[in-house]
Protein backbone atom coordinates (compact mmCIF):
# COMPACT_ATOMS: atom_id res chain seq x y z
CA UNK A 1 0.00 0.00 0.00
CA UNK A 2 1.33 3.44 -0.93
CA UNK A 3 1.97 6.15 1.65
CA UNK A 4 -0.99 8.08 0.24
CA UNK A 5 -3.26 5.06 0.58
CA UNK A 6 -2.03 4.46 4.12
CA UNK A 7 -2.80 8.07 5.04
CA UNK A 8 -6.29 7.72 3.59
CA UNK A 9 -6.80 4.48 5.49
CA UNK A 10 -5.79 6.23 8.73
CA UNK A 11 -8.42 8.86 7.99
CA UNK A 12 -11.04 6.21 7.30
CA UNK A 13 -10.28 4.37 10.56
CA UNK A 14 -10.44 7.64 12.50
CA UNK A 15 -13.88 8.18 11.03
CA UNK A 16 -15.37 4.68 11.02
CA UNK A 17 -13.47 2.91 13.82
CA UNK A 18 -10.72 0.32 14.11
CA UNK A 19 -13.04 -2.55 13.23
CA UNK A 20 -13.60 -0.99 9.79
CA UNK A 21 -10.01 -1.34 8.53
CA UNK A 22 -10.73 -4.13 6.03
CA UNK A 23 -13.69 -2.23 4.64
CA UNK A 24 -11.59 0.91 4.36
CA UNK A 25 -8.89 -0.93 2.43
CA UNK A 26 -11.53 -2.04 -0.06
CA UNK A 27 -13.02 1.42 -0.52
CA UNK A 28 -9.67 3.14 -0.86
CA UNK A 29 -8.47 0.47 -3.27
CA UNK A 30 -11.22 1.41 -5.68
CA UNK A 31 -9.57 4.80 -6.20
CA UNK A 32 -6.42 3.02 -7.44
CA UNK A 33 -8.19 1.16 -10.26
CA UNK A 34 -6.11 1.27 -13.47
CA UNK A 35 -8.73 3.03 -15.60
CA UNK A 36 -8.67 6.07 -13.31
CA UNK A 37 -6.46 9.04 -14.13
CA UNK A 38 -8.21 11.86 -12.29
CA UNK A 39 -10.70 10.15 -9.95
CA UNK A 40 -7.81 8.68 -7.98
CA UNK A 41 -6.31 8.46 -4.51
CA UNK A 42 -4.89 11.93 -5.05
CA UNK A 43 -8.33 13.36 -5.84
CA UNK A 44 -9.77 11.76 -2.71
CA UNK A 45 -6.91 13.12 -0.59
CA UNK A 46 -7.27 16.64 -1.99
CA UNK A 47 -11.01 16.52 -1.48
CA UNK A 48 -10.72 15.44 2.16
CA UNK A 49 -8.22 18.23 2.79
CA UNK A 50 -10.70 20.69 1.32
CA UNK A 51 -13.46 19.26 3.52
CA UNK A 52 -11.19 19.91 6.50
CA UNK A 53 -10.69 23.50 5.35
CA UNK A 54 -14.44 24.06 5.04
CA UNK A 55 -15.54 21.93 8.00
CA UNK A 56 -16.88 24.83 10.05
CA UNK A 57 -19.59 25.41 7.43
CA UNK A 58 -21.04 21.87 7.73
CA UNK A 59 -23.72 20.74 10.15
CA UNK A 60 -22.65 17.06 10.10
CA UNK A 61 -18.99 16.86 9.18
CA UNK A 62 -18.86 13.08 9.64
CA UNK A 63 -21.55 12.65 7.01
CA UNK A 64 -19.60 14.90 4.65
CA UNK A 65 -16.40 12.94 5.20
CA UNK A 66 -18.15 9.62 4.63
CA UNK A 67 -19.68 11.04 1.45
CA UNK A 68 -16.23 12.12 0.26
CA UNK A 69 -14.91 8.58 0.67
CA UNK A 70 -17.85 7.10 -1.22
CA UNK A 71 -18.60 9.75 -3.85
CA UNK A 72 -16.41 8.19 -6.57
CA UNK A 73 -16.07 4.74 -5.07
CA UNK A 74 -17.78 3.32 -8.15
CA UNK A 75 -16.52 5.04 -11.28
CA UNK A 76 -17.03 3.61 -14.75
CA UNK A 77 -16.72 6.00 -17.67
CA UNK A 78 -19.24 4.04 -19.74
CA UNK A 79 -22.07 4.32 -17.20
CA UNK A 80 -24.34 7.17 -16.18
CA UNK A 81 -25.31 5.85 -12.75
CA UNK A 82 -22.01 5.99 -10.89
CA UNK A 83 -23.35 8.28 -8.18
CA UNK A 84 -26.38 6.10 -7.53
CA UNK A 85 -24.26 2.96 -7.39
CA UNK A 86 -21.76 4.66 -5.10
CA UNK A 87 -24.63 5.77 -2.85
CA UNK A 88 -25.91 2.19 -2.73
CA UNK A 89 -22.43 1.02 -1.74
CA UNK A 90 -22.37 3.66 1.00
CA UNK A 91 -25.71 2.40 2.29
CA UNK A 92 -24.56 -1.21 2.39
CA UNK A 93 -21.26 -0.38 4.10
CA UNK A 94 -22.65 2.05 6.64
CA UNK A 95 -25.50 -0.26 7.56
CA UNK A 96 -22.97 -3.06 8.09
CA UNK A 97 -21.09 -0.73 10.44
CA UNK A 98 -24.24 -0.03 12.45
CA UNK A 99 -24.71 3.57 11.33
CA UNK A 100 -27.98 5.28 12.15
CA UNK A 101 -30.61 5.48 9.42
CA UNK A 102 -30.27 9.27 9.52
CA UNK A 103 -26.54 9.11 8.77
CA UNK A 104 -27.03 6.54 6.02
CA UNK A 105 -29.70 8.67 4.36
CA UNK A 106 -27.61 11.83 4.56
CA UNK A 107 -24.50 10.21 3.12
CA UNK A 108 -26.48 8.70 0.25
CA UNK A 109 -28.08 12.08 -0.47
CA UNK A 110 -24.71 13.81 -0.49
CA UNK A 111 -23.08 11.27 -2.77
CA UNK A 112 -25.85 11.65 -5.34
CA UNK A 113 -25.58 15.42 -5.07
CA UNK A 114 -22.08 15.27 -6.57
CA UNK A 115 -23.64 14.41 -9.93
CA UNK A 116 -24.57 18.05 -10.60
CA UNK A 117 -22.82 19.97 -7.80
CA UNK A 118 -25.87 22.15 -7.32
CA UNK A 119 -26.94 22.06 -3.66
CA UNK A 120 -30.02 23.98 -2.66
CA UNK A 121 -29.78 27.14 -0.59
CA UNK A 122 -29.32 26.26 3.06
CA UNK A 123 -27.84 22.82 2.35
CA UNK A 124 -24.72 23.27 4.49
CA UNK A 125 -23.40 19.73 4.15
CA UNK A 126 -24.04 19.69 0.41
CA UNK A 127 -22.25 23.01 0.00
CA UNK A 128 -19.14 21.76 1.77
CA UNK A 129 -19.02 18.46 -0.14
CA UNK A 130 -19.62 20.00 -3.56
CA UNK A 131 -17.17 22.81 -2.94
CA UNK A 132 -14.52 20.30 -1.90
CA UNK A 133 -15.15 18.23 -5.02
CA UNK A 134 -14.72 21.29 -7.24
CA UNK A 135 -11.58 22.87 -5.75
CA UNK A 136 -9.59 21.53 -8.70
CA UNK A 137 -11.40 24.06 -10.89
CA UNK A 138 -9.82 26.89 -8.93
CA UNK A 139 -6.22 25.80 -9.28
CA UNK A 140 -3.49 27.50 -11.28
CA UNK A 141 -3.66 27.34 -15.06
CA UNK A 142 -1.04 24.57 -14.99
CA UNK A 143 -2.90 22.57 -12.35
CA UNK A 144 -6.14 22.94 -14.26
CA UNK A 145 -4.48 21.82 -17.49
CA UNK A 146 -3.21 18.68 -15.74
CA UNK A 147 -6.72 18.00 -14.43
CA UNK A 148 -8.27 18.46 -17.89
CA UNK A 149 -5.65 16.16 -19.43
CA UNK A 150 -6.37 13.49 -16.82
CA UNK A 151 -10.09 13.67 -17.58
CA UNK A 152 -9.35 13.28 -21.29
CA UNK A 153 -7.20 10.25 -20.54
CA UNK A 154 -10.07 8.61 -18.68
CA UNK A 155 -12.16 9.08 -21.82
CA UNK A 156 -9.42 8.25 -24.31
CA UNK A 157 -11.72 5.71 -25.96
CA UNK A 158 -14.13 8.50 -26.95
CA UNK A 159 -13.48 10.21 -30.31
CA UNK A 160 -12.35 13.84 -30.09
CA UNK A 161 -15.52 15.36 -31.53
CA UNK A 162 -17.79 13.47 -29.15
CA UNK A 163 -15.57 14.18 -26.18
CA UNK A 164 -15.42 17.90 -26.96
CA UNK A 165 -19.20 18.11 -27.20
CA UNK A 166 -19.79 16.18 -23.99
CA UNK A 167 -17.11 17.99 -22.04
CA UNK A 168 -18.33 21.39 -23.21
CA UNK A 169 -21.87 20.53 -22.08
CA UNK A 170 -20.62 19.61 -18.59
CA UNK A 171 -18.56 22.79 -18.31
CA UNK A 172 -21.38 25.02 -19.56
CA UNK A 173 -23.76 23.54 -17.00
CA UNK A 174 -21.27 24.44 -14.30
CA UNK A 175 -20.50 27.89 -15.68
CA UNK A 176 -24.19 28.76 -15.89
CA UNK A 177 -24.65 28.34 -12.15
CA UNK A 178 -24.78 31.69 -10.33
CA UNK A 179 -22.07 30.43 -7.98
CA UNK A 180 -19.70 27.54 -8.43
CA UNK A 181 -18.77 27.60 -4.74
CA UNK A 182 -21.39 27.96 -2.02
CA UNK A 183 -19.37 28.32 1.17
CA UNK A 184 -17.99 31.83 1.75
CA UNK A 185 -14.41 30.62 2.19
CA UNK A 186 -14.36 28.54 -1.00
CA UNK A 187 -16.15 31.26 -2.96
CA UNK A 188 -13.57 33.85 -1.96
CA UNK A 189 -10.61 31.61 -2.72
CA UNK A 190 -11.67 29.64 -5.79
CA UNK A 191 -14.55 31.31 -7.65
CA UNK A 192 -12.52 33.77 -9.73
CA UNK A 193 -9.79 31.36 -10.83
CA UNK A 194 -12.36 28.64 -11.53
CA UNK A 195 -14.42 30.91 -13.77
CA UNK A 196 -11.28 31.84 -15.72
CA UNK A 197 -10.22 28.20 -16.08
CA UNK A 198 -13.66 27.09 -17.26
CA UNK A 199 -13.82 29.91 -19.81
CA UNK A 200 -10.37 29.05 -21.15
CA UNK A 201 -11.18 25.35 -21.53
CA UNK A 202 -14.48 26.11 -23.25
CA UNK A 203 -12.65 28.31 -25.74
CA UNK A 204 -10.18 25.51 -26.36
CA UNK A 205 -12.94 22.97 -26.87
CA UNK A 206 -14.62 25.16 -29.46
CA UNK A 207 -11.41 25.70 -31.42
Amino acid sequence: MSVLAENLLDRWIALAGTDSEAIGIGIIGRYAEPHRHYHTLTHLSVMLAAVDELADAATDIDAVRYAAFFHDAIYAVDRADNEERSADLARDVLESLGATPELVHEVMRLVILTRGHNPEAGDANGAVLCDADLVVLGGTAQEYAAYAAAIREEYRHVPDDLFRAGRASVLRNLAEQPRLFRTPRAYQRYEGPARANLAAELIGLSG
